[in-house]
C-alpha cells in the first residue's frame, strides 16, 4: 500500500512538471511569436513578394497589425492566419483600420478598395487613390424625396446659389477637407451631412450642437477645438448614416445633386462646377 502511494506521488509530482514545462514552453512561443523580428521572418517566408514596412503587436490584443507600403492587414500571433477586413472597437465605435489609415497617408480618401503596388497575398483594407478616383462604390443616384426627407438637425447648410447639394463628409478625411474649401469658391449652396467613416461622431455631435455650425464646420476640418453649445438632439446623424448604409456610401466625400445623381470622390474644381450644373457626368 505504502509503495503505491509512493508511486502514485511520483507519478503526480511527474506530470505536474510535465505541465509546467508545458505552460513555459507555451509562454515562450508565444513570446517568441509576437516577436515582430520572428513574425516579419514568417511573413517574408509566406509572402515573399509582399513588402513588409512595419509590425505592430501592441495596439490591438489578440492580433498583430502588419503595414504593406500603404495597405494594411492583419495577423495572429503566430503569423500562420492572416486576417482581411477592418476592425472596429465595439466599445469607443471606431473604425481602427480606417483610423490607421488615415495616419499613414492623411490626405487619403478612405473606404474604397486600396490602391497601390499589387502583391500576391496581402489584402487592402483601405485606399489610397488620387483626387481624380472615385474609389467608393455606392449607388449612382438616390431617390431626391428620400434625401430631402431627411432631418434638419442632421446638417450644415452653407452657401448660397439657385443650385443645391449635399455632401456626405467625414470630418478626419483630408478630401472632405478639399471639397469644403473648394465649394466655398463656387457658387452653390451646401447640405452638409457628416458621416462617421473615421470614427469621428463625437465631433459630428458637437458641430451639430454649437451655436454656430458653419464656424464649427471649419473648426472641425482645422482639428482644432469645436465650440459647442453641450449636449443636443442628435438623431439626424443617426438619419444620415442610416441614409448612407443604405445606399453603400462606404467612403467620404459622396455629394448629391437635387435630381439624386451622385459622385463618390473629390474632384477638382472645374469639374465640380460642371456636374453640378448637370453637364458632366
Amino acid at each position: 500500500m505504502e509503495r503505491k502511494w509512493k508511486n502514485w506521488q511520483i507519478a503526480a509530482a511527474a506530470g505536474l512538471a510535465a505541465s509546467g514545462l508545458a505552460a513555459i514552453a507555451a509562454v515562450a512561443h508565444a513570446s517568441a511569436a509576437s516577436d515582430p523580428a520572428s513574425i516579419q521572418a514568417a511573413l517574408t517566408k509566406r509572402l515573399p513578394k509582399t513588402e513588409i514596412t512595419a509590425i505592430d503587436c501592441k495596439s490591438i490584443d489578440g492580433v498583430c497589425e502588419v503595414q504593406a507600403r500603404q495597405n494594411l492587414f492583419y495577423i495572429d500571433h503566430s503569423a500562420r492566419y492572416l486576417i482581411i477586413g477592418r476592425v472596429y472597437d465595439m466599445e469607443t465605435k471606431q473604425d481602427l483600420t480606417a483610423a490607421r489609415l488615415l495616419e499613414m497617408n492623411p490626405d487619403m480618401l478612405v473606404g474604397g478598395a486600396g490602391a497601390g503596388d499589387e502583391t500576391e497575398a496581402a489584402p487592402k483594407a483601405g485606399a489610397s487613390g488620387s483626387p481624380s478616383a472615385a474609389p467608393a462604390q455606392g449607388d449612382s443616384r438616390v431617390d431626391p424625396a428620400a434625401l430631402a426627407s431627411l432631418p434638419k438637425n442632421g446638417s450644415i447648410a452653407m452657401g448660397r446659389g439657385t443650385r443645391t447639394i449635399t455632401v456626405f463628409s467625414d470630418f478626419r478625411c483630408g478630401y472632405c477637407k478639399r471639397l469644403h474649401e473648394t465649394l466655398g469658391t463656387l457658387n452653390v449652396k451646401v447640405i452638409e451631412r457628416p458621416i462617421s467613416v473615421l470614427g469621428t461622431r463625437p465631433i459630428s455631435e458637437a458641430v451639430i450642437c454649437a451655436p454656430d455650425r458653419r464656424r464649427a464646420v471649419t473648426q472641425a476640418y482645422e482639428g482644432g477645438a469645436v465650440t459647442s453649445a453641450g449636449s443636443c438632439d442628435t438623431s439626424g446623424l443617426d438619419a444620415n448614416e442610416a441614409f448612407a448604409r443604405q445606399h453603400g456610401f462606404s467612403g467620404t466625400p459622396v455629394i448629391v445633386r437635387e435630381d439624386g445623381a451622385v459622385l463618390h470622390g473629390y474632384r477638382p474644381r472645374d469639374f465640380l462646377l460642371s456636374w453640378i450644373e448637370g453637364k458632366a457626368s
